[in-house]
């Protein structure tokens, strides 16, 4: 089991949906959406967005088009993963 820190993203043609989690950084980097939520599920790898003093895990949620990936809820909207650089 590894944290994976996320620096990038990579976004649907609308910009509306997280289709890979990168890091140039890194050799596992990118990552497809769909592994990162195997990996999240099955507790293989972790994923984490750094902001200033604070991490903040990834997490899968499920909605009205099947299972996406988003932050954590806290209390900031700043860590939103569509506002990451693109990757």
């Amino acid at each position: 089991m590894a944290d994976r820190f996320v620096t990038h993203t990579g976004k649907d043609a609308q910009a509306a949906e997280i289709t890979c989690l990168c890091n140039y950084a890194e050799a596992w980097s990118p990552t497809s959406k769909l592994s990162a939520i195997i990996e999240i599920d099955a507790k293989i790898n972790f994923y984490f967005v750094k902001w200033d003093d604070r991490t903040t895990r990834i997490e899968v949620a499920r909605g009205p088009l099947g299972r996406y990936l988003r932050t954590d809820h806290d209390d900031t909207t700043r860590n939103n993963l569509l506002d990451l650089p693109n990757c």
